[in-house]
């Protein structure tokens, strides 16, 4: 199984290299699509790529990819054993807010993915990918660690928002935040967690459309202009 699905991530990995749907392609270094275990039991998801994972064609890189390795090692996890993705495979100019209509070109290629990896856990990373998967237009501040049950794809999964980790590098009350998150990740994939929304409610399960994501409630920047990276 795992060889088909890898097989089937690089044909569309490839059908990406060469996209045209929004105005990003003609700034991009590169197309950043995705990486890691086609059999993953847990993926990744981000916003877009930023200053470095354009050029290295990897979706989190830096102190950002170190951070997150740390706190999967803290776990018993590795980055080996995981997939990860962005909503957006090319980076916009500054680092800015994804537009509407450049969430539309890419949101295909991310259900793709997930429906070819098909991971019991996504963990979104920040406020957009966490609104776009989940259909709820909530900051990451309100719902990080709190697992949802949705189905994507037609697949039950378990959302799990968590801060970026570009974001807790800075601040460390948000780094311990996310470290005591990223602990329940074990409890979460042996499928021993109650699924809760922000008011600690039961969240049903939904069949979820993309919802059209409201601006001003983008990723936390990653500040590359500053060689902090």
């Amino acid at each position: 199984m795992s060889s088909d699905r890898a097989a089937l991530l690089l044909e569309e990995a490839g059908r990406a290299a060469g996209c045209t749907r929004c105005a990003l392609h003609a700034g991009r270094t590169q197309v950043v699509f995705g990486e890691g275990d086609p059999d993953a039991e847990l993926a990744f998801v981000g916003e877009a790529p930023g200053f470095h994972e354009d050029r290295e064609g990897t979706p989190f890189a830096g102190r950002a990819r170190a951070l997150l390795e740390s706190l999967l090692g803290g776990v018993g996890l590795s980055l080996d054993q995981v997939y990860l993705a962005t909503v957006l495979k090319c980076r916009p100019p500054g680092n800015r807010d994804p537009l509407p209509e450049e969430s539309a070109a890419c949101e295909p290629y991310l259900y793709r993915q997930l429906d070819l990896v098909r991971p019991r856990v996504v963990a979104t990373l920040g406020s957009f990918a966490t609104a776009l998967l989940s259909g709820r237009a909530l900051g990451i501040t309100r719902v990080h660690g709190q697992e949802q049950d949705v189905t994507l794809g037609g697949r039950r999964v378990t959302l799990y928002p968590l801060y970026h980790p570009a974001a807790a590098l800075y601040t460390p009350t948000m780094l311990e935040v996310l470290e005591r998150d990223v602990a329940r990740l074990p409890q979460l994939l042996a499928g021993e967690a109650e699924c809760v929304d922000a008011t600690h409610a039961r969240v049903p399960v939904a069949d979820l459309a993309p919802p059209a994501f409201p601006r001003g409630e983008g990723r936390e920047r990653q500040p590359v202009q500053l060689g902090l990276f």
